[in-house]
């Protein structure tokens, strides 16, 4: 879903898909599925660790700060998905 929303937002919000504990060539083919140019996507398998992230699918929304808004587990529909983002460009604002 946040693929789908994500050019609703690209003037304002900069969107990045990580992948890991995979191998890069799986990763790539997946994503070549699963993700569009809205979201540009990239393997690091630190980003896991340094987020407290144990599956996929999860979101964590950051702040130029770096300060963490927000983080979920699992799928959202597209009505919270807007709603977390006009959150977030509230408080990064």
């Amino acid at each position: 879903m946040i693929d789908a929303v994500a050019s609703d937002y690209q003037d304002t919000i900069a969107f990045v898909a990580v992948a890991g504990r995979s191998d890069f060539d799986s990763s790539a083919a997946k994503a070549s599925e699963l993700i569009s140019a809205n979201v540009p996507w990239g393997f690091d398998e630190s980003i896991w660790e340094m987020y407290d992230v144990l599956g996929q699918p999860a979101s964590v929304m950051i702040t130029g700060d770096d300060i963490i808004v927000d983080s979920w587990f699992g799928a959202v529909g597209e009505e919270e998905i807007r709603a977390k983002f006009v959150y977030l460009l509230s408080v990064a604002g």
